[in-house]
């Protein structure tokens, strides 16, 4: 769905009220304050929605979540290691600026020419990879400090020097 964006995934269960941890890439510590959705992929490309109850933060990237019609540890466990999705308005509203994962949907610039809408983000020890769609290939665009030339928030515009050849190698030429 576009309109949905990854933000993690359930990693355990907490209690036995049927409260789920939340390990997310929001980039703060997120209380999930007036969500009222979200969405559990319990299958590849389908994302059920669930009402939540209540949710508090723990840490930067933990936050307890309690759904509504899930009352039971054994009922949370079914939700456990499966991934969450935000609707995009909600996400813009929970996602830090600062975090990788709030450059989703910003082109991808080299020297001017745009290469494409950053459709995912991989966050590694010393980088983060962008996923961007280029001639119709998946394109995977590194940011760290020698290929990141600016971010432009204002314009949604990720400005980068991409080593030489990499575009090459995704596309064959």
């Amino acid at each position: 769905m576009d309109d949905l964006i990854s933000v993690g995934r359930f990693v355990a269960t907490f209690g036995l009220q049927g409260e789920l941890v939340l390990k997310h890439a929001l980039g703060k510590k997120s209380p999930l304050k007036d969500l009222k959705v979200l969405f559990v992929e319990m299958q590849k490309g389908s994302h059920l929605p669930y009402f939540v109850e209540k949710a508090r933060a723990t840490t930067a990237d933990e936050t307890f979540v309690k759904l509504e019609g899930i009352a039971t540890k054994e009922a949370a466990r079914r939700l456990t290691q499966k991934p969450v999705w935000l609707a995009k308005k909600d996400f813009e509203i929970h996602a830090a600026k600062s975090a990788a994962i709030s450059l989703i949907g910003f082109q991808v610039v080299e020297e001017g020419k745009g290469l494409g809408i950053i459709e995912s983000v991989i966050e590694q020890y010393h980088q983060v990879l962008c996923t961007i769609t280029v001639q119709g290939k998946e394109v995977l665009i590194p940011l760290h400090e020698a290929s990141l030339v600016k971010i432009d928030h204002k314009k949604k515009q990720v400005h980068v020097q991409l080593p030489e050849g990499l575009l090459d190698l995704y596309l064959g030429v």
